[in-house]
């Protein structure tokens, strides 16, 4: 006695159809639900630098746009309300034990100066160390 082999109900092609659709949902579904960083209040493109350094979590991030424009973390504030809110954030974490780290990311064409005087600011608020953020460059 021979046994037939029966056929497949399903091509390899028909059992592979819906794993493929379920990946393709998923990532429909995390590139509208995901957010991989959060934006700037406005537009900077840093300054070019030759060296690098590491890239670690941040604890303030202050920003100064190409027309002087100033913000902390997601919030546009003039100079008075950030030396204020810098000054309340570095004495809530210097009474938890540690300083945070205070990063400056001023746009390219905003004049020297602006930064200067933006880092006077954050060193009148109680800042001991203003980390400036570049974008190194290629050669």
């Amino acid at each position: 006695m021979r046994f037939q082999r029966s056929k497949p109900k399903y091509g390899d092609d028909e059992r592979i159809l819906p794993l493929i659709n379920v990946v393709f949902l998923l990532l429909i579904f995390f590139m509208l639900a995901g957010r991989l960083a959060a934006s700037d209040p406005f537009k900077v493109d840093p300054a070019l630098s030759a060296s690098e350094g590491p890239v670690t979590a941040q604890d303030i991030l202050v920003l100064v746009g190409a027309d002087g424009r100033l913000a902390l973390d997601d919030s546009i504030m003039d100079e008075t309300a950030l030396k204020v809110a810098v000054a309340e954030r570095m004495s809530k974490e210097k009474n938890g034990g540690s300083s945070p780290h205070v990063r400056l990311k001023a746009d390219g064409r905003a004049p020297a100066t602006r930064a200067v005087a933006v880092m006077e600011l954050l060193r009148s608020a109680g800042v001991q160390k203003v980390d400036l953020l570049t974008v190194p460059v290629h050669q």
